[in-house]
């Protein structure tokens, strides 16, 4: 065998056994990946309640696709918050435990620090993880470790009332 041939034998090999090195990860990464909080589109989501210590529950729906607030006199919200609010849904988890493994006034879920529910869905939040910028959330019997970027906090809402 010539020496070109050898050299292109090697190299196909070399493409050969990095293309199933990669396939092999993929597929484990797919095994193991954690998914979202919720399996609700945050685009679809039309009913927002948020709960947080110390003020009143708010309540907001979305109408002609702008955000109301829909407790007491009906109020305009600024959409780009409450949709921040909707994104939580499809929050990455970083990984998930069962409720039972953890004691929920240590992880700050006895009571929660924020109660948020989109469309029906209640999520937990409590207090962040030692490991990083990370928030306990509890959703059902599980708990999710997510970025605290999706903690939530209060929307401001505009002035305008509906007419």
């Amino acid at each position: 065998m010539k020496r070109a041939a050898r050299q292109r034998l090697w190299l196909l090999l070399a493409v050969l056994a990095l293309l199933l090195l990669a396939g092999w990860q993929w597929q484990r990464d797919a095994r193991h990946a954690t998914g979202n909080l919720t399996a609700l589109d945050p685009a679809a989501v039309t009913y927002i309640a948020l709960a947080l210590p110390g003020a009143p529950a708010e309540r907001y729906g979305k109408r002609d696709g702008h955000w109301w607030r829909i407790d007491g006199t009906p109020t305009r919200a600024v959409d780009a918050r409450l949709n921040d609010l909707a994104d939580t849904a499809a929050a990455p988890v970083l990984s998930w435990r069962p409720a039972s493994d953890f004691e929920p006034a240590k992880i700050g879920l006895a009571p929660p620090r924020a109660v948020l529910t989109l469309d029906g869905q209640t999520l937990e939040f409590g207090e962040a993880s030692v490991t990083g910028p990370q928030h306990y959330v509890r959703v059902g019997q599980r708990i999710a470790l997510v970025s605290s970027r999706y903690v939530p906090r209060s929307p401001a809402t505009a002035t305008t009332a509906l007419h």
